[in-house]
Order: C-alpha cells, then structure tokens, then sequence
C-alpha cells in the first residue's frame, strides 16, 4: 500500500468510531450490588497467576466512575462504547433469575450512553464466566452454553429495547485455549482434550445465545460474535514451516470461521487433534446451532503470527497438539508486550475473511498497542508510537474499504488503561492514562488525536 505523502484519506459517511473495554478489567466493585465470584477473582487472587500479583478488585473503578466515563466519551466524540457485561453481576452463580440490581446498574450505563448520542455495543461475554459454573466444570461441560443462553435472554429482555448491537463472545479462542490449555488465563487449567471440548462448547454457546436473542430482541438489532483472528505467516522457507502455517491457521482461525459460516470443522483440525480427542462431544444438531446466522462479523488485531517448525516445548501450550511448532520473531519494531507491529497482517486477515467467507458485514472491534506511557512533567502523555500504530492500521481499514470489504466501524482498544489480565497493571493500552493510586484520567495525545480523526471522519498519512 504506497499512500503519497500528505495524503488524506476520508472514510464513508456512517463510518462507525468506537472505543472498547471490557467488564473485569475496568469495573472493580466485585463485590458490590450482589455480584457473584467469576473465573477471573479467583485466577487473580492466587499467588503467582498474576504480574506483581495483581487484581481487578479497583480497576479503574468504572463501575462507581461510569457517569463522567461516558461524559469523557461525549467529549472524545466517539459515536459507539463497546463494553461487556459481567455475567456473575447478572447471575451470580451463573444460573437462576436475574440479580435486578447487576441490570440496574447497566441499564443505567446504557442509559447515560444514550442520552450523550452514543450507540451501546453490548458484548455479554468478555471471559468472566461465573465461578460457580467452573466449580461443575466449566466450559467443558455442555450445560455451560445452555446457562449462557439463558443469560443472554435475561440481558435481552431488560436492555433489548435500548441496545442495537449485541456480540455474543469475545475471542472463544483465548477463553478455550490460554484458559484450559495453556492454563495462563483464567480458569488457568492445561488440559488440552478439555480446551477443544471447551472450544467446541463457547461455539455452541454462541450459537444457543444468538437463538436467544433473536427471540428476544427488536428484528433490527444485529447479533454478532467477536474472533481474535491470526494472519499467520511461515517463518522459514520449508515444507515443515508451510506446515505449521496450516496447523496453526486451523486451529486460530478455521476452528471458528469454518463452523460459523460452513457449518463443519475443518477436517484436518479433526484429524490433527485425533490422538487428544474423538471430538465424541460434537452432538446431532450442534452445528447447526453454531451456525445459525449473525448480522455481523467482529474482528480483534493486534499483531502477526510468524511460525516454524521446532522441538517441542514442553511447556503448555495455546495450541492443542502444536508443542512442535514455534512462534517466531519478527524483526523491527514492537509494541511493549513484545509485539510485532505490522498493519499488513490486519489486511490479509481483513480480506481472507471477506474472499473466504463473504460472510456478513465486518466491524474491527479491538485494535491497539501497549507502550511504556508516562504522564509528563507538563501533565501530558506523548505517545505517538500509538498514534502511529493506530493510524497505520486505520491506513489498511481505509484500502479494505475502498476495494470492496464490507466494514462499517472501528473500535479502538482501548479507552482507559486497565487490568491487562496475566500482566495486571504493568501494560497500558489506553488512550486515556489512568492514574491507578488516584484514579485521575489524562487524555494521552492518542485522544487527542483520535478526537480529531473522528470529527474529520478521516486520517491524513505522512
């Protein structure tokens, strides 16, 4: 992509400007209104699952902050929040009628979103399945997903009138993989035969939760899923890195897209993963629950996935049946999680899914980089690697429409620094500084930016 100097570059009338965050890393307040235990107290709270044994238990306390959070969303001009819901809030132990309180207090974020003009994007899983739901097995269990489409009715029916856009899951793969596989997630369990049950399991969920909300929502709202999708490279000219490439695709990116808008596994994920599991779990009628029709294709990018073929590492790993392949660095620069940064591996994901699946409409639902943000002496952040990073992704936003891919939004990852899961509060991915001991908020010069870019409806490159 060769962008003259100097360039701008407008986006189409309608183009839909957000901002996303998720409940557990945001909200603090766990024990407030009546909220249950979720997977994520629990990881949290035992010694050595996370950085400087870290947890959410503040935050950036936006659970008692929300009201001047949306008014700084006002200010920041974005024209949609994407957030989640903590399911423990609504149900605390995962099943049983609604804790009114968990909904009033999302009613009244929705509302206070509402009354400032911006669109509500709801995302009823972000990863904090209830405890008491792990204690009976968790995401290996089928009755799992049942209980999640319960508790998407249960939303629906209350915030249904109000919401116009809902996603299911965010990322199945990280909660069934870095959760039950490499155990570095909550709930922190290495069993790789679970993970593809659990897989399988958050797909079916998905599936039963959009049924749910069909039958509980406005025919216009839009149901939608959220993947973390890979563009996956070989980091070697070789059979067995072209091999791996294979492998790894299919386990991050075919696994899902492939029953969503097939209606099959991908074949040679089943036979790659045989000697773990018969797949026995995959009932009559499951897929077709899987893939029953969304309105809406939510894609999360951060970095590209290079990979050889290695010794296996005997540590476990993300990737069930995988401990043979390596993950390769990318030369040049890189974000502070180690990161490579390179926009190109947005738009192979980007139009692999349009020209592979043409599957519906796409939104890019995360998007954004952690770099070693300070405030300033003259009180600012001057974080203009991100500003850079976010405008170089927006670049291949911009060609992907231009050439025919149907994607309608951009939501940045992420508003506010939070609790960055396993690296607690030592990553920040905000555009917005937090001052954790002060909870003080400071517009870093990537809100300014972004402000700009979204009341100019465009970029300028170079």
């Amino acid at each position: 992509m060769n962008h003259q100097a100097g360039t701008r570059l407008e986006f189409p009338d309608g183009f839909v400007w957000g901002a996303a965050t998720a409940a557990y890393q945001i909200e603090g307040a766990p024990d407030t209104d009546g909220r249950g235990p979720s997977i994520w107290d629990t990881f949290a709270h035992t010694p050595g699952r996370v950085a400087n044994g870290d947890t959410g238990d503040v935050a950036a306390d936006h659970y008692r902050r929300f009201r001047t959070d949306v008014a700084m969303m006002a200010e920041l001009g974005l024209l949609a929040y994407r957030f989640s819901v903590s399911w423990p809030r609504i149900q605390p132990g995962g099943k049983g009628p609604a804790n009114q309180a968990g909904l009033d207090h999302y009613e009244r974020l929705v509302d206070e979103l509402v009354a400032h003009g911006i669109t509500p994007v709801l995302t009823l899983y972000h990863w904090d399945l209830p405890q008491e739901l792990e204690d009976v097995g968790g995401w290996g269990e089928r009755d799992t997903a049942a209980r999640f489409a319960e508790y998407a009715e249960l939303v629906a029916a209350r915030l249904g009138d109000r919401v116009p856009a809902w996603t299911t899951l965010n990322e199945p793969w990280c909660s069934a993989f870095l959760g039950y596989a490499a155990g570095v997630h909550a709930p922190g369990r290495t069993d790789p035969a679970l993970s593809l049950r659990a897989a399988h399991h958050l797909l079916l969920a998905h599936g039963a939760g959009t049924e749910a909300l069909r039958a509980a929502l406005p025919a216009q709202a839009q149901v939608s899923i959220t993947l973390n999708l890979c563009a996956v490279m070989p980091g070697a000219t070789s059979p067995a890195a072209t091999n791996a490439v294979r492998r790894i695709d299919g386990l991050g990116n075919r696994l899902f897209l492939d029953p969503l808008f097939r209606g099959h596994y991908p074949a040679d994920v089943l036979r790659d993963t045989e000697r773990l599991t018969d797949w026995s779990f995959v009932a009559d009628g499951d897929l077709a629950v899987i893939a029953t029709p969304i309105d809406l294709l939510g894609i999360n990018y951060y970095t590209p996935t290079l990979v050889d073929s290695g010794p296996a590492d005997p540590a476990p790993s993300p990737w069930p049946g995988c401990a043979d392949v390596r993950f390769v660095a990318q030369p040049g620069p890189a974000t502070a999680m180690g990161w490579a940064i390179d926009a190109q591996g947005l738009r192979t994901v980007v139009h692999r899914v349009h020209e592979e699946y043409a599957p519906v409409p796409l939104m890019i639902t995360e998007n954004g980089a952690a770099f070693e943000d300070e405030l300033g002496a003259d009180g600012g952040v001057r974080d203009h690697e991100r500003i850079s990073y976010l405008r170089d992704h927006l670049a291949v936003v911009h060609e992907a429409i231009e050439s025919g891919v149907d994607l309608r939004g951009y939501f940045v990852w992420s508003l506010l620094d939070n609790f960055e899961w396993a690296y607690g509060y030592a990553k920040r991915f905000g555009i917005v500084h937090v001052d954790y001991p002060t909870q003080a908020r400071t517009w870093k010069d990537s809100a300014h930016w972004y402000r700009r870019v979204i009341e100019e409806n465009g970029i300028d490159i170079g």
